[in-house]
């Protein structure tokens, strides 16, 4: 009768976890970035919503046209604070979104241009006239508005 494993069991052990814990690894890494994929369309789908609630408001208190600008940020070039927040009575989104350079956030590249970093590839989104939108030729801006 034996009490312990032998070297071989060991081994064997320790190699299925191993196959295991690779597969289990990879897997991790693609649902981090679905869901990066998946807030940044959430997040795409209330600007627009936003942006239009926001118009249909101005036209009921008799201003006619579109938001100049989203956000309050003053620099064409900041890249942190408050994003889709305009200045004074206008909000767009009622809790506003941070810029942060990191994936799955947004930063102000330019003015009224506004980058998505998803997968460490960055999706430029322009606003003008209502219209926020991205170029649908990069496959990972299809991802984010199709």
């Amino acid at each position: 009768m034996k009490k312990a494993f032998t070297m071989i069991e060991l081994v064997f052990v320790i190699v299925i976890l191993g196959i295991l814990g690779s597969v289990a690894i990879s897997k991790m890494a693609v649902t981090r970035d679905d869901a990066q994929i998946t807030k940044g369309r959430s997040q795409v789908s209330a600007i627009r919503d936003a942006i239009m609630l926001t118009r249909q408001q101005m036209m009921l208190q008799g201003k006619v046209g579109w938001l100049n600008k989203l956000d309050a940020i003053g620099s064409a070039t900041a890249t942190s604070g408050s994003l889709f927040d305009t200045n004074g009575s206008t909000k767009i989104l009622d809790y506003p979104i941070y810029a942060k350079d990191e994936n799955g956030h947004w930063k102000k590249s330019a003015n009224n241009e506004y980058t998505f970093k998803v997968t460490n590839v960055d999706v430029k989104f322009i606003y003008s006239n209502g219209n926020f939108d991205c170029n649908h030729s990069i496959e990972m801006c299809r991802s984010l508005t199709e």
